[in-house]
């Protein structure tokens, strides 16, 4: 990935809806070649999908919690359950193996307490977990998908 690679992402990154030619016209390259890079990237993964990112507030599910989760089950089958069941959450936007004292961090998006106590319930009810911890988001201060698209040796 060089130079102009990272300038392309920059602008898929800021809005992937934008057309070809106007992102060419930014990083400096002609539309095929530009298409090309885009392609590339898309089939080596770096890009793995675009996306429409919506307003958590206006589609109804404002109450951000991060959700630590502690077991003593500790084996590849427990995991595959465990993965399975919060796959078919769709209240859990983000799902992390951690270190350290959580074994487990989600986070989840809900309208109201009412409707997380729904999701709680249904969380303990359907997996053996050793304790679950949870902390409401008073506040977002920085929210972003971009990624820091720092140089590297390869860049010409």
């Amino acid at each position: 990935m060089d130079k102009t690679d990272r300038k392309i992402l920059a602008e898929l990154q800021n809005n992937a809806a934008q057309p070809v030619a106007d992102i060419a016209r930014k990083v400096g390259l002609s539309v095929t070649p530009c298409w090309r890079r885009i392609q590339r990237m898309e089939e080596d993964g770096l890009i793995r999908k675009r996306v429409a990112l919506l307003d958590p507030q206006k589609m109804g599910v404002g109450m951000s919690v991060f959700v630590a989760v502690r077991t003593d089950q500790h084996n590849a089958d427990w995991l595959k359950n465990f993965a399975d069941m919060v796959a078919g959450m769709p209240e859990v936007v983000e799902f992390y193996r951690m270190s350290g004292e959580v074994d487990y961090l989600l986070r989840v998006v809900v309208p109201d307490m009412k409707a997380y106590d729904r999701f709680y319930q249904t969380l303990i009810a359907n997996v053996e977990l050793t304790d679950v911890s949870s902390s409401f988001a008073m506040e977002e201060i920085k929210y972003t998908t971009a990624l820091p698209l720092s140089g590297s040796e390869d860049d010409n």
